[in-house]
């Protein structure tokens, strides 16, 4: 029985030792697996933001829908402004107007509408993928869409998208993953990826930029 109990104490220091000696690499490797994962979610964020800029663009206004978003993306057309001629310093400096020399015929300005999907995504982009989060199965992203107003009263639409460190990063390191919930909260910052914000008005940028 003695020796059993020695063996058992050998085996436990030999173990606690390792994990001391791996300490070290464990960071390391939670810190790059959540920057690969980091990149792609950000990517897709992008993605979202590129959707719902099309989308406000034609509706003036934000969705908080993933099935109208994509469905607007994959069915829907999206107005283009073409542009030919521009003024010239004479022309400004005598007190002509873009609108004038549209009329006049000096300028074209003409608005067709094309395809959504195929004017702001590459070919075979694969628009049903904007909702789910990319390195977690079946995990989809949050999303929102509102009005914020400003402190001189001014109404601004907006939207939101986000995924927090607790979904994305659910499979590693429990420690590891409540300290950077904690580091977020403790500086007021979102506890996970997001672009946009509906709380206030931040031009839609991403909480990495």
């Amino acid at each position: 029985m003695k020796r059993v109990f020695q063996v058992l104490l050998i085996v436990a220091v030999v173990i606690l030792a390792y994990l001391v000696w791996d300490s070290p690499n464990q960071k390391i490797r939670f810190e790059q697996e959540k920057e690969r994962r980091d990149d792609a979610i950000i990517e897709r964020l992008k993605d979202i933001r590129t959707a719902q800029v099309a989308f406000k663009e034609k509706y003036n206004r934000y969705t908080a829908s993933f099935d109208t978003l994509i469905d607007f993306v994959k069915n829907d057309s999206t107005p283009i402004v073409r542009k030919e001629g521009m003024l010239t310093d004479s022309m400004l400096e005598a007190g002509m107007t873009e609108a004038k020399a549209v009329q006049l015929g000096i300028l074209v300005r003409d608005t067709t509408l094309v395809p959504t999907l195929t004017e702001i995504f590459p070919k075979g982009f694969n628009v049903d993928s904007i909702q789910y989060v990319p390195v977690q199965e079946n995990l989809k992203f949050e999303m929102e869409a509102g009005i914020f107003m400003t402190s001189t009263n001014n109404k601004i639409k907006v939207f939101e998208a986000r995924t927090p460190f607790t979904a994305y990063l659910s499979d590693m390191d429990k420690q590891e993953v409540n300290n950077l919930v904690v580091f977020s909260k403790k500086y007021e910052r979102y506890p996970g990826l997001k672009v946009g914000s509906v709380i206030e008005a931040n031009n839609n940028a991403g909480n990495w930029e």
